[in-house]
Parts: structure tokens; sequence; C-alpha cells
């Protein structure tokens, strides 16, 4: 409604004490023991996390440096604090569109850590700028570290049926190809995207068939209850044995949906994000989706 996306409009320009008391039920906290405490609840309900830092598309070199020595004590504390979960990051916090060598050279080392660990790693995709090199970046890691680097492929980009055919010599019976499946965030023309909530729909079931035809093991990351439905024919129908796949959300959206899912009996992930830069993933995530902002409301007039 009218309301919901004028709020979506003011709302980096509100002060952030206030937006804040929205976005505390979708981000774990500002410090990694705020995403451990939550990860820690979850697990305790069956349910395993990925840790994100927030942040994304650096401008300085430096930073990305800063970005790798952070998610080495993330690991560091959370392999500590024994979490069932792994790893998520985004290529342009470290540096992908400035150097995309020393982008892979810290990506690498976190990666390495991880391994270190038995743990995992998800390589997000972003934008369709990035699309190209975070495959490249996602194919030089799982040369050298093939269970422990997963990928994000996302439904609505019309290039990803052809993205998953052509990274076929990359799945083995020994280890397949890991890749989380989203509807997909950012705004990218017709030319190149789906814009139509039927045909992304359409896409997203699609590329999850593909991928259980092919044995690939998908994480489908969504909230969409025709989605999730969809989801449960092609298992049935496929007969996916359920440590072959597993369904993934975003902390704090659908929590009754996701309880449903654990209950009958698949495997849950969430996605855990923290830091300091939750301002502009409150924002984003509020322009994705409007009537959000029905929250914002109840947070600020009745719970604050």
């Amino acid at each position: 409604m009218w309301f919901n996306r004028l709020i979506a409009a003011i709302l980096p320009f509100m002060p952030k004490g206030l937006v804040w008391i929205f976005s505390k039920k979708y981000i774990a906290g500002k410090k990694i023991d705020d995403a451990i405490n939550v990860a820690k609840d979850l697990n305790s309900k069956g349910m395993l996390v990925t840790i994100d830092l927030l942040g994304e598309f650096i401008t300085e070199l430096t930073e990305a440096e800063k970005n790798k020595n952070i998610y080495l004590d993330i690991i560091k504390n959370i392999e500590a604090a024994g979490i069932e979960g792994n790893y998520s990051l985004k290529p342009t916090m470290f540096g992908l569109l400035i150097d995309k060598d020393q982008c892979y050279n810290y990506i690498r080392e976190i990666v390495a850590m991880a391994a270190e660990h038995n743990n995992f790693v998800r390589i997000d995709m972003e934008d369709s700028q990035c699309v190209d090199l975070e495959i490249e970046l996602f194919r030089k890691l799982k040369a050298e570290f093939p269970k422990n680097v997963g990928l994000v492929l996302q439904a609505y980009l019309k290039r990803t049926p052809k993205d998953i055919e052509d990274m076929l010599d990359l799945h083995t019976d020994e280890v397949a190809v890991n890749y989380r499946l989203c509807k997909g965030i950012y705004v990218e023309p017709a030319e190149i995207a789906f814009k139509k909530y039927e045909e992304i729909n359409k896409a997203f079931l699609e590329n999850l068939e593909t991928m259980f035809k092919q044995g690939i093991y998908p994480g489908i990351a969504t909230h969409d209850i025709p989605l999730v439905e969809g989801a449960y024919k092609l298992i049935e129908k496929y007969k996916v044995p359920k440590d072959k796949y597993e369904f993934q959300m975003l902390y704090g959206v659908t929590p009754s949906l996701r309880q449903s899912i654990v209950d009958k009996g698949h495997k849950m992930r969430i996605y855990v994000p923290y830091g300091e830069k939750w301002f502009a993933y409150s924002t984003r995530r509020l322009k994705e989706n409007p009537r959000m902002a029905t929250d914002i409301i109840k947070g600020i007039f009745i719970r604050g």
C-alpha cells in the first residue's frame, strides 16, 4: 500500500535510534557476542546458522584488509563457542570491484581458516555487475577447497539456468556443488531479470528442479509459502534424502513458517547478520519489502 512505500522512502532519514527499534528484530546485534547468543538460541531450537558481517561495496582497499581480519576473528570466536553453523560473505566487502586479485587473496584466507575447522563459507551473489566476477572467484576457491565453499544463485536473473549448466563441471558424485538459491534482491533491468512475482517463482522452482535432477545440494532460501510448498513437491517427486538439501531463511522473518518446516523434519539454516553497518542493511531490507513498514510503526509506537 502507499503508506508502506512512503515509510520505506523516508526511513533512511529517520533517527537511527528509531530505526533500531525495527531493525533489532532482523539483526542479531552490533557485536560478535550478539551473533553468538542468537546462534546458540537457534541451535537450541534445532536450527543451523550462517553468520554474516554486515557491509558491502567498499570504496577503499584498506577496508578490505580490515574486513578480512574481522572475519578471521569471527571464525575463531564462532568455532570456540561451538556454534553449529557456517559463514557467509560478500566479495565487494573485500574489494572485488577495486582489485579482484587482492579480493581473492583475502577471501582465500578466510576459506582456508574455515577449512581448518572442517567448515564452510558461502560466497554471496551481489548485483549483476558482480556475477561473472563472483563465479570466477567461486571457481578458483572450489578448485582448492572443494568441500568448503559454496555460492548463491538468484532465480530472477534470466542467466541463472545457464550458469547452473556451465558450472556442472564442478559437481562430482564425491563432492556436490552447494548453492543457496534465492529470488534475488537487487534492482535489475527487465532485459536481464524477471520482474513479475509469478515469473520469478516459476524460475525459482525450475532452477531448484534442475539442481535436484543433477544431485546438486541446494539451500532453498525463501519465505514464500508457494515456493516452500513447491519445494516439498519436488523433494517428494525426486525422493531427495533429507541430507541432500536444506531450507534457509533470514533471521526474524516468518518465524511461524520457519518452525513449520523444522517440525516436518527438514534441515533449516538461519542467516544471522550482525555488525555496525546495520543501518544500511535495514533500509535496504525495507525497500525490498515495504510491507515491513507496519512492523516499524508497531515498534515505535507500541514497543517503543
